[in-house]
């Protein structure tokens, strides 16, 4: 596939490391994952239609994305306090990372200009990067349509294989 001139990652790239803030208090690297294969997905806000929709499609699909040994890891800028909400609220299964200084986000190149009703404004793109179990961008979606999401997630997850 050929590099998307827009991202700063792209299939067959080395993921970049991160460690930052979880709901719960906690605290998460992306190394912590080497041996099992990562679902990275960035979402622009917590308790939004489009963000709701993809966060339950991720919930419902969790038992059959965990059991091809992998974990899902959603980004935002929202804070710790706002994951928590989101996380009761929809009953969330999975850890929810605060990017409040945006700089995972522009380490994959996911935040920028977007248009929404005729204005420009700066946000995160809705994008989405499945990470094998060594740390490498096997695929991304650069434009993601939350309503089959999780099912086109678990797909690519059973072409990576164990």
């Amino acid at each position: 596939m050929a590099a998307n001139a827009e991202l700063k990652v792209n299939e067959g790239d080395t993921a970049p490391d991160f460690t930052a803030p979880t709901n719960g208090g906690g605290e998460v690297s992306l190394s912590q994952f080497r041996g099992q294969a990562v679902v990275l997905y960035f979402y622009p806000k917590d308790n939004t239609p489009g963000c709701n929709k993809e966060a339950c499609g991720f919930r419902d699909n969790h038992e059959a994305i965990t059991a091809k040994n992998a974990v899902v890891l959603g980004v935002s800028a929202d804070s710790a306090a706002k994951h928590d909400k989101f996380i009761e609220k929809f009953d969330l299964p999975f850890t929810l990372i605060a990017d409040e200084d945006k700089s995972i986000c522009e380490s994959y190149g996911v935040w920028g200009n977007k248009s929404f009703m005729g204005r420009t404004f700066l946000g995160i793109k809705r994008m989405t990067f499945l990470i094998n179990a060594d740390g490498v961008v096997q695929k991304v979606w650069p434009k993601v349509k939350v309503a089959d999401h999780a099912n086109e997630v678990l797909e690519a997850l059973g072409e990576l294989g164990d």
